[in-house]
């Protein structure tokens, strides 16, 4: 009876196998799902992300001196010398947009992949179909767009926009499998946490997965079974071999 036991808990043990080992293909590549745009600009790319970039040319203290700088945030002037006045607002926001329904090997990628392990490369557009309004305020400049009327000597006050668009690293042993959708292992998060900075993330360890953590528990029940059919067959053997 106990034998019986036994083999049939470990039966379902490893009939349950597929569902607690599933590993992503050596060679899976994660999807980005929705393509991603800019719809101000008309700006379209499939990559996971899509990042604008708006910057403004304004004044900024240098100790006794005013230097003109390329800045993304709006520099407050009120206490610079006149002469010195930067725009009270920027008329464009810099914003980041994110795929939809990501995969990898078939199962949804967690935003939380895209957010920590994604890295921004740049990304620049044809500009082929910019809305006539922006046509008007823009020129192509460098990899983005400029409103200088003469790129090489910007006015206070002019706007410059790039764009960047994210892409993901090998996530093989990065990600780990959570409710369906595959999130960043511990490792990787925890490197994140080291390194927030970093642009390349180093190769962390493999998590455990499930399996593996249960791997103890397949080996001992299998031999406990082994020994109780050692014990059942010496039984056997001692009763054929007693008088009668």
């Amino acid at each position: 009876m106990i034998l019986r036991a036994a083999a049939g808990l470990l039966l379902s043990l490893l009939s349950a196998w597929p569902a607690t080992a599933q590993q992503p293909a050596a060679d899976a590549e994660p999807r980005p799902g929705t393509p991603v745009a800019d719809d101000d600009f008309r700006v379209t790319t499939r990559a996971f992300g899509l990042e604008r970039r708006v910057e403004m040319y304004q004044w900024r203290r240098d100790g006794d001196r005013y230097v003109p700088v390329w800045n993304e945030a709006l520099i407050d002037s009120s206490g610079f010398a006149p002469g010195h006045e930067n725009p009270t607002r920027v008329p464009l926001r810099s914003r980041r947009w994110w795929t939809r329904d990501a995969t990898f090997d078939g199962r949804p990628l967690d935003d939380a992949v895209l957010r920590s392990l994604g890295q921004w490369r740049v990304f620049r557009p044809s500009f082929s179909r910019l809305p006539g309004n922006l046509s008007a305020t823009f020129q192509p400049e460098g990899d983005g767009l400029g409103s200088a009327e003469n790129p090489l000597d910007p006015q206070i006050g002019d706007l410059r926009v790039t764009w960047r668009e994210l892409v993901l690293p090998p996530l093989l042993g990065r990600v780990t499998l959570r409710g369906g959708a595959w999130v960043p292992t511990r490792a990787a998060s925890e490197a994140i946490a080291r390194a927030p900075t970093a642009v390349v993330l180093p190769e962390p360890d493999p998590e455990p997965e499930p399996t593996q953590r249960l791997w103890p528990w397949f080996a001992g029940i299998a031999l406990l079974v082994v020994a109780l059919f050692i014990a059942r067959q010496r039984r056997h053997r001692r009763q054929a071999a007693a008088p009668h």
